[in-house]
């Protein structure tokens, strides 16, 4: 589903002539964290976006949906947003991708040159929401931060959109629906091309 909602955003970019749009992946197959990050930096990317749907127990399923948009921070805005951020960072792992520790040194040097991105980031997750906000339900704490393995980029400023939750069934027939996935991707159309000029 997320994969067809970023085919519909590329071609709603496309038909703007302004943009040359990078996809980590055109099939549905699964892309190591850092290689996503790694992509968008080798083509000096002006923003990456990363897409996904959220799922949660069957308990909570009924009583939680809409979406969110993540900027990256050393800890979580909250426990929810943590744990989300720890779960996706864990699916390298699941995919069976053993990654090297990073030095104290490049941690160092990553964090001094994040921050300029990190300002982007934000700026380009607010303008992004109140685009969106009128076109699908938003969770209730909507701009949220953690420590995401795939917004890490010194120099690309990236943003994760959590669409909604396929384990709500009304959040999975939004997902399903390209027309819903047309008029939430020109929206999000409409934010990319007001950053980027502001840029």
């Amino acid at each position: 589903m997320v994969l067809a909602f970023a085919k519909v955003l590329k071609r709603k970019l496309e038909k703007t002539g302004k943009y040359d749009i990078k996809m980590t992946r055109t099939v549905d197959v699964f892309v190591p964290l850092a290689e996503r990050v790694q992509i968008a930096e080798d083509y000096h990317a002006s923003l990456m976006i990363s897409i996904h749907a959220d799922a949660i127990s069957k308990r909570l399923a009924n009583r939680t949906r809409g979406a969110t948009i993540y900027t990256l921070s050393k800890e979580g805005s909250d426990l929810e947003a943590q744990a989300l951020a720890n779960k996706e960072n864990r699916s390298d792992i699941l995919a069976g991708i053993d990654l090297p520790p990073e030095s104290e040194v490049e941690g160092i040097l990553r964090d001094l040159t994040q921050r300029e991105t990190k300002n982007q980031s934000l700026d380009f997750a607010s303008t992004a929401f109140s685009s969106m906000r009128h076109k699908t339900k938003f969770t209730q704490n909507q701009l949220r931060s953690a420590n995401f393995r795939v917004l890490r980029s010194a120099i690309v400023p990236s943003v994760l959109i959590e669409l909604g939750y396929i384990s709500n069934k009304q959040d999975e027939q939004l997902l399903k629906s390209a027309k819903w996935q047309s008029k939430l991707a020109g929206s999000l159309t409409v934010a990319i091309d007001k950053f980027l000029q502001s840029q």
